[in-house]
């Protein structure tokens, strides 16, 4: 219905400026005479003003299919490291087939490593003979490939390929500025690597941030296990000490201590099972987690535990 409407609309659209359907001129009504060949391109096109220039698009098209694809090497250098610069790795190496030279170019692939891999050692390091970021790119994707699979051997392969030094500190950096890792593989490491995890608690800042925002940010790079048991309780007792540590001011204001944090991460903690979870019925109310919290916390001041309800009612589970 709504197509035959438009097309009656557009046929008297057509017939008032004396053009009635492709090759075809309208004298009569409910007669068609075929349209004289020797009417110009320009006529049509005055014919149809304030229309689509048809004739103009096919023609350009035309020419388009006759060029094919932009030859990248005739643009300028610049504009053609641009372009490909949105490519990912797959596509780049298929643009290698046609631009070589362009598409293996050094910067390009180092881009493409450290916009992925944030942090290596061998960034760092003086680059040795035959070094290039393309082979450095499917070595630092094997890795990752071998670390979701066993974290051990995924680490064990980037120091035997130079990529990473055996420091704690440097794995740290590599794991919180990589975002490839399996996090249930990383939970792993991290519970059984202590030491990389401190050096990793100590790469967060939690500057001015409000604590629920802060515990978020923390456990997207650290995951919180499943169920509870010692490795969460080690991984709010870093935070705690970690937070307290950006913000010395803020807690003198409000009388906090780390074990305060600690109590209040672990409320906010619960307070997200409970509203979030499709299994709780009654709802935890903010009265009553203001008064279960600071029954454990007492020097907490009532407004400011009203604040961290509110931002788990608005914005969600801390821990998800």
């Amino acid at each position: 219905m709504g197509q035959g409407l438009w097309r009656i609309a557009r046929n008297q659209q057509l017939q008032q400026q004396g053009y009635s359907g492709p090759g075809y001129l309208s004298r009569e009504p409910g007669r068609r005479i075929p349209a004289n060949n020797n009417v110009s391109n320009t006529s049509h096109r005055k014919q149809a003003q304030g229309g689509i220039d048809i004739y103009h698009l096919l023609k350009t098209r035309k020419s388009k299919e006759q060029e094919g694809f932009i030859n990248l090497e005739m643009l300028p250098p610049e504009l053609s490291f641009t372009i490909l610069s949105y490519l990912n790795a797959t596509d780049l190496c298929l643009a290698s087939c046609v631009w070589q030279d362009l598409a293996n170019d050094e910067l390009l692939w180092q881009g493409l490593c450290k916009s992925t891999w944030g942090h290596c050692s061998i960034y760092n390091k003086n680059p040795p003979l035959g070094f290039s970021f393309r082979k450095l790119y499917m070595q630092l994707d094997e890795g990752s490939l071998t670390f979701n699979a066993n974290p051990d051997e995924g680490v064990n392969y980037f120091m035997s390929k130079g990529i990473l030094d055996d420091s704690p500190k440097e794995i740290a950096k590599f794991i919180f500025c990589t975002r490839t890792l399996n996090w249930k593989k990383l939970r792993i490491y991290l519970d059984e690597r202590r030491d990389v995890l401190d050096d990793l608690v100590t790469l967060h800042n939690f500057r001015n941030q409000f604590l629920p925002n802060a515990l978020r940010e923390f456990f997207r790079h650290i995951h919180a296990p499943e169920e509870r048991g010692e490795y969460l309780e080690t991984l709010i007792t870093k935070f705690s000490h970690r937070f307290c540590a950006c913000n010395p001011d803020l807690m003198r204001e409000l009388g906090l201590s780390p074990d305060a944090v600690y109590v209040l991460c672990y409320s906010l903690i619960l307070l997200s099972i409970d509203l979030t979870s499709p299994h709780v019925k009654n709802k935890m109310s903010k009265r009553e987690f203001i008064r279960n919290t600071r029954r454990a916390a007492q020097n907490i001041s009532e407004d400011f535990v009203g604040h961290l309800y509110d931002n788990i009612y608005l914005i969600g589970h801390v821990a998800a």
